[in-house]
């Protein structure tokens, strides 16, 4: 039997946008990947990425904001970023680790013109179902980025 694909979804902070792609996938595809989340900063767990995850099922509390030295010894066969400025500032990885970019808004940022709670929580929403849904497609997803490399 194939051992799991290790993945780092790496954000900016660690805080939101990469802890809902870890919860997900550690949800969706416990025998397919190890997965981790973690940030190029820490900027500790968002309540509101913890909050509207709980809403579909998916438990991050237990989650931490982690910087990627922390896991400086995990070899990683992908590296996902799902923010713009962690893609730009993103160190190079050893060996096979392949690098992709997939990046989603930032929730924080989208709220700030929010009026109300819910309106806050709405922004959050929004990417946290966008997040799922490619998470949903990541198998595929991922064969065809293999395919991809190897076809080059």
């Amino acid at each position: 039997m194939r051992a799991r694909q290790t993945i780092l979804f790496l954000c900016t902070g660690n805080s939101c946008r990469s802890q809902m792609a870890e919860g997900w996938a550690r949800k969706l595809w416990p025998d397919l990947f190890e997965v981790y989340s973690a940030g190029i900063e820490t900027h500790g767990l968002n309540p509101n990425a913890v909050k509207v995850m709980a809403e579909a099922g998916v438990d991050i509390s237990g989650h931490r904001s982690k910087h990627l030295d922390a896991l400086r010894d995990v070899a990683f066969d992908w590296v996902i970023t799902v923010c713009g400025h962690a893609y730009e500032h993103c160190p190079m990885f050893p060996g096979k680790t392949r690098m992709i970019h997939v990046g989603f808004d930032d929730p924080p940022r989208l709220a700030k013109s929010a009026k109300t709670e819910e309106e806050v929580l709405d922004c959050y929403r929004r990417v946290r179902d966008e997040i799922r849904k490619f998470v949903e497609q990541l198998p595929d997803f991922l064969k065809g980025k293999t395919n991809e490399a190897q076809t080059r």
